[in-house]
Formats: structure tokens, sequence, C-alpha cells
């Protein structure tokens, strides 16, 4: 009898800890299967802190500082560099008072864009991320306040920061279209997901009038040989969107 129990106890144990492995096996594929992998585009963007995904959106998270030298940085900065000549337009350069500060930005973009029935305006602050993390802004300085007053205050790179130390590119991010890439290359996403290139298309300059109302338009890209929806940056208002995104925005935290 004694052995019998024996042979049963040991019987229980081995039934028990193979069901705790199935359990754990079938935990770990049901993880993996959950899991949502990062489209492989995203991760042109250098600047990221991180980039996850949810399968529905692509969260990027960023300080939002530039990986250039510019005036707006502290002194004792690696990166600061003085600058008194020309900028953006052919201005004479004249400093504004803010500085560059770290953030804590999240980016919110849709995994899959697609055209709006509504097409939101863009806010003033953020509406998108540049390959090295720095916000776009938009064509804008203050509520329908023309960008001609701030031009002079942009840096050696066409951006500068505003006044609680956020960084960033109303204009041609000059630094990635001159060293990091070329005119013609990705240069980041906005909100609505669709993406941002640059102030040339097939070795031409491109125009605002070959661009729509939210100004970008859809063709073959290197990066989407199938084509796609995406914005252009052109040297004339309104600079990188026009009245509102073409698709449905995510959001931004700070």
């Amino acid at each position: 009898m004694k052995i019998e129990r024996m042979m049963l106890a040991l019987l229980a144990s081995a039934m028990f800890l193979s069901c705790s492995s199935n359990d754990e096996a079938t935990q770990e594929e049901s993880s993996n299967n959950n899991s949502s992998t990062v489209p492989a585009i995203y991760s042109k963007i250098y600047g990221a802190s991180s980039i996850t995904s949810d399968g529905t959106y692509v969260y990027i998270k960023t300080t939002g500082t530039p990986d250039h030298k510019s005036v707006y940085y502290s002194t004792s900065n690696s990166l600061y560099e003085n600058f008194s000549g020309t900028t953006f337009g052919g201005f004479t350069f004249s400093k504004n008072p803010n500085s560059i500060s770290t953030k804590n930005y999240t980016f919110k973009i849709p995994i899959n864009p697609v055209m709006a029935s509504n097409h939101a305006a863009t806010p003033l602050g953020p509406i998108g991320i540049s390959l090295n993390g720095v916000p776009f802004f938009n064509q804008y300085a203050g509520p329908n306040q023309p960008l001609s007053g701030e031009i002079v205050s942009f840096d050696q790179y066409w951006g500068h920061p505003a006044p609680g130390g956020d960084y960033h590119y109303h204009v041609e991010p000059k630094y990635l279209t001159t060293v990091k890439a070329s005119k013609s290359a990705l240069l980041g996403f906005l909100l609505d997901g669709f993406p941002v290139y640059g102030p040339e298309e097939n070795g031409s300059a491109v125009a605002n009038a070959s661009l729509d109302a939210y100004h970008g338009h859809t063709s073959v890209t290197a990066d989407y040989p199938a084509g796609i929806y995406h914005y252009h940056i052109t040297n004339t208002d309104p600079y990188i969107n026009g009245n509102g995104f073409y698709g449905t925005a995510g959001t931004v935290s700070n």
C-alpha cells in the first residue's frame, strides 16, 4: 500500500509540473502574439529615446533637444556655437531671449494613417516630430500671426526655442537637409502619421503650387514604393503644413 501511495504521489507531482509548464508556455505564447512591432520606417527617427507600439499607435519619446550646434544652448554646453550671420530668408540674425531646455515629449502617432473626413487645424506647439527628435511647429508665431517677425531669430540650423525652452522647427530643418540627410529625404512625421519630406523631389524643387491645401500630395517615395500621401517642406509660407492635418492626428504630451 505504501508503494502504491508513493507511486500516486509521484504521478500527481509529474502532472502538476507538466500543467505548470504548459500554462507558462501558453502565457508566453499569448504574450508574444499580443506584442506589436514598430514599423521599420520609424527606426529613422534617430533622436528618439524610445519607440514602442500597441499595434494601433506608435509612441515616440524624445527630449526635443537638437543634436546640432546652436547659439541657444548654454555656453557651457558642448553644442553651443555663437552665431551672428544671416539666417532663413537671408535675414540678419537677432537672438531671442529664450534658451534650449530638455523636455519629455511622447508623440502618439497612428501606424496606419488615413485621410480625415474633417481636416483639423494644426495647433500652436508640436504638430510632428523630425528625425532628430525635435518637434515641428506650424506656420504661425501665435494665433494667426505670421512668422515674419520670428524668422530673424532662427539659428544657424533654422530652429529656435519658445519661451518655455521648447526648441523647434517652423521651416526646413537645415541640419537634416544639409548634414544628416538631403533635401529630398524623409525628415519626419506629422501627428496624423503621414511623412514629411524635404523641399526637393526627383531632383527638382517642390513648388507650393504643386501641393494641395494641406501642403502635400500622393506619390511614390524612396521609403514608400507603393506610394503614400506626404507633406513637403518648402521655402515659402506655409513651409511645412497648410490648412490643417490631412489625416486624423494623434496626440503629444510633455
